[in-house]
């Protein structure tokens, strides 16, 4: 499409999206209109209302029938998220609504390989883990979407490596397979570094931490997560999930103070996200 989707996006403010989307879609037509609704679609589950994220997907069955590869995998891909994805709660994966996503993310992943969109393709493989959730199932399915990253000279296909390499990681870290999981998580890293996307570059390092700490390597994991901590507070923002890695890190080391100490801060940060 002519739009670049990705500097629309932010996905850590679904409604700041949806308003560059509608703007976009303003002077959009053609597929490239029905790709932006699709986004639209997507914010709404990010907020966890999917029910006007499938209302809108059902205005466009009609038009998608004839529209390009993009256009009609992105709508598949969304409609299979409403009914499972990250933002869903467990009570609500039951067997039907999990069929009805594994048939869209299926039928996404047909529509990219036909269309040769490598990073849709890899999307939809990626969206089949939050269906398939043993961690044995998820490391399949993170490797047939690394197959594909590695495979592609796409752009849009390479961007996804580090993410990819993260749901490995984490997948083997579940199995116990911490060798190979810190492999993967500290690949990733180095992909981070990379990009400019500080966020997503500390939740690298805080993953190799993570692993660090269940092999018992703690005095090289708590170095990782104070300079975290540090890095997190400086832009006013501080991360539970640094504190409970601190709180555990400090508890193995028998140092009730600190592991009480940032049990303390991890409660109030999380009551400050619940607010």
């Amino acid at each position: 499409m002519a739009i670049d989707l990705t500097a629309l996006w932010d996905f850590n403010k679904p409604d700041v999206s949806e308003q560059r989307f509608r703007e976009a879609l303003a002077t959009a037509s053609g597929d490239d209109a029905l790709i932006l609704q699709t986004q639209i679609a997507r914010t709404f589950g990010l907020r966890k209302d999917f029910a006007n994220a499938q209302k809108i997907l059902q205005s466009l069955d009609a038009a998608v029938v004839t529209a390009g590869a993009e256009a009609r995998a992105r709508h598949a891909l969304e409609w299979g998220r409403t009914f499972s994805s990250a933002t869903h709660p467990a009570e609500t994966q039951t067997a039907q609504n999990k069929q009805q996503a594994r048939d869209a993310y299926e039928r996404a992943l047909t529509i990219a390989r036909g269309g040769k969109l490598d990073g849709l393709a890899i999307d939809a493989i990626h969206m089949l883990a939050f269906v398939d959730t043993a961690p044995a199932d998820q490391l399949k399915w993170a490797q047939q979407a690394l197959a594909v990253v590695e495979a592609s000279s796409q752009p849009a296909a390479k961007m996804w490596e580090a993410s990819i390499r993260n749901n490995i990681g984490h997948a083997l870290h579940q199995l116990g397979r911490f060798d190979e999981a810190l492999e993967q998580f500290e690949r990733a890293v180095v992909l981070r570094e990379r990009g400019q996307n500080p966020r997503a570059t500390r939740i690298a390092h805080w993953m190799v931490a993570w692993t660090l700490r269940a092999m018992g390597r703690t005095d090289e994991a708590l170095a990782i997560q104070l300079r975290l901590e540090r890095e997190w507070d400086a832009e006013d923002a501080p991360d539970p999930y640094v504190y409970e890695e601190l709180e555990a890190l400090y508890g193995s080391k028998g140092d009730e103070a600190r592991a009480n100490h940032y049990a303390q801060l991890r409660r109030s940060a999380d009551e400050g996200a619940a607010t």
